[in-house]
């Protein structure tokens, strides 16, 4: 199964925690398709805290929704995560914002992710490697939710290591 995970970090070793989650990922055999540049982000709803770093991510994988989420909360506790109310600094977050073009909600998961459509962080890196992908409940495809996002908080591309900001394939092993 095909999902997008959103990925993001503000304490710490922002760009490290971010590699490390990927890491996890596929040592757990998550086989990452593509993934986004890295991009420098405001804090949204709890502006007190330090800048994040978000990235998007898409991810190959023989798990369940469920089955996923339980991996990524174990990687996120392996990773520092503690538990915290939302919107307050963390060492990593990751959410699954979309799973192929399936809708279901339970206790612990909502896909697609509840508030994507009005968050700049999760649509401009979303936008960069997947701009025809279509939310399954709006019926939009990701440029035109990211043209219509209420949400005005900075996101800044950050050059990779060579300088250079555009997108990449994943490098596979």
């Amino acid at each position: 199964m095909r999902y997008f995970l959103s990925l993001g970090s503000n304490l710490g070793n922002r760009r490290a925690c971010l590699a490390g989650a990927l890491a996890a990922l596929k040592k757990a055999r998550v086989k990452v398709l593509r993934s986004s540049s890295l991009y420098r982000t405001q804090p949204f709803g709890y502006s007190a805290q330090p800048w994040f770093y978000n990235q998007v991510v898409e991810v190959s994988t023989a798990l369940e929704p469920a089955d996923l989420l339980a991996l990524i909360k174990t990687v996120e506790k392996g990773l520092g995560r503690r538990p915290a109310r939302r919107n307050r600094p963390r060492t990593i977050d990751i959410d699954i914002l979309l799973a192929e073009e399936r809708v279901f909600s339970t206790r612990q998961l909502t896909v697609p992710h509840p508030r994507m459509a009005k968050r700049n962080f999760v649509l401009v890196p979303l936008l960069e490697i997947a701009p025809t992908a279509i939310h399954p409940v709006l019926k939009e495809k990701i440029s035109d939710l990211r043209k219509r996002s209420p949400d005005k908080s900075a996101v800044i591309r950050i050059p990779d290591k060579g300088g250079r900001t555009s997108s990449k394939e994943a490098r596979q092993p």
